[in-house]
């Protein structure tokens, strides 16, 4: 079936704002202004961007309940569908904490790695869900998808393998700091795949409006991680933070640097607003269409996402990468039962069918022959 206007639009702004948000991050982290300390200096601020894409998350709940008053307002006689209201806020403060502590440890690694990896490694995320799936819901991995599993994991280590060859490439980066970066994502996914399962065995059940939940971790998020942000200010990090105090993190220099560099507030605006936006677009295109075309348009982020890195020369092409990628996009369609399977069961199907028809087809050519002959398609047992 052919998909609407309004479909194709979703899907667009799916992989736009995705694209954007990973990038618009990067971008700041490329970026250098004058700090509190007089000097100029990279920013390096992931625990503060991470805030950020919270309270993007966040505005997710101000739009549903927009919605939800504008509907009361113009239709004040007519019942509201919102799914299950009845339900404690607190239940989103775990996975809230671990998409902060996951987010946090992922863009401290886009900091130190290319923003291809980054995009690439976050497919770790089907192999520690697959996992923990089992262990703590119960489910059932199929053989399919056990290789489409292995085949992740070989596509994972091709780009943590270029990143190490090709990574002392990189204007701003060295091999150590890419390593580091790349590993840091890899933990982080493990945190996600916690976040994943726990919203499938305590929050699913609930049928929660998507964006209420959204909003929800986002708020919580939001307010943990932004009190964090204070406390980290007095955490000295020593040689780890690449800032002029060494603090864990430093939201004044933060400020300073954004109002002192109009790109680093672009990129800063641009990273809140993309969040809320993707979140928007992939929830409708998961109620729109289904979540394994959420899990295709994602994957075409982040070819674009690469593609734009490579034209932005942020990195230099590396074939290793490229072919890591097709890996990694064949492992998640096996695992996801799109494209690779669909079209061997397709060609099977046409196989038989075609098999079939040259059965029926010999065997009217044979009755034909047969009735021409006499025989009526029997043979006259007097005949020598």
């Amino acid at each position: 079936m052919a998909w609407t206007a309004k479909q194709m639009l979703l899907a667009v702004m799916m992989v736009i704002t995705g694209s954007i948000n990973t990038l618009s991050t990067k971008w700041a982290d490329r970026q250098s202004a004058e700090g509190r300390d007089g000097n100029v200096h990279s920013f390096d601020h992931p625990f503060l961007q991470a805030v950020g894409m919270f309270l993007g998350e966040f505005s997710c709940l101000v739009v549903f309940q927009i919605i939800k008053t504008y509907n009361r307002v113009r239709r004040p006689n007519q019942e509201q569908n919102l799914g299950n209201q009845s339900f404690n806020p607190l239940i989103f403060l775990p996975p809230a904490l671990c998409d902060m502590c996951g987010t946090s440890l992922m863009y401290v690694g886009l900091n130190l790695t290319y923003a291809s990896s980054f995009q690439m490694l976050r497919g770790a995320v089907i192999i520690f869900t697959a996992l923990l799936s089992v262990a703590f819901l119960g489910s059932t991995i199929r053989k399919v998808m056990w290789t489409g599993i292995f085949i992740i994991l070989v596509g994972l280590a091709l780009v943590g393998v270029s990143d190490i060859i090709f990574g002392n490439t990189g204007a701003q980066t060295d091999t150590n700091g890419i390593i580091a970066g790349d590993l840091l994502i890899i933990m982080a996914q493990i945190i996600a795949a916690v976040q994943m399962v726990y919203e499938e065995k305590f929050v699913t059940r609930y049928s929660i409006p998507a964006m209420q939940a959204v909003g929800w971790e986002g708020f919580f998020g939001f307010i943990v991680l932004g009190i964090l942000n204070i406390i980290f200010f007095y955490i000295d990090a020593g040689a780890f933070s690449k800032l002029p105090t060494h603090k864990l993190e430093d939201p004044i220099d933060a400020f300073i640097q954004i109002g002192n560099n109009w790109r680093i507030l672009l990129a800063t605006v641009g990273n809140v607003v993309s969040i809320a936006f993707f979140n928007f677009a992939g929830i409708s295109v998961t109620k729109e269409l289904s979540a394994t075309t959420r899990m295709v348009l994602d994957s075409v982020r982040t070819l674009f996402i690469w593609l734009i890195t490579l034209f932005l020369a942020w990195q230099d092409f590396q074939i290793l990468q490229l072919v890591g990628f097709v890996i990694l996009l064949s492992g998640m369609c096996l695992y996801n039962n799109i494209i690779i399977v669909p079209a061997f069961r397709y060609c099977q199907e046409r196989r038989r069918a075609g098999r079939h028809m040259t059965q029926v087809g010999g065997e009217h050519e044979r009755l034909v022959n047969d009735t021409a002959s006499g025989t009526g398609g029997f043979q006259d047992p007097t005949a020598t």
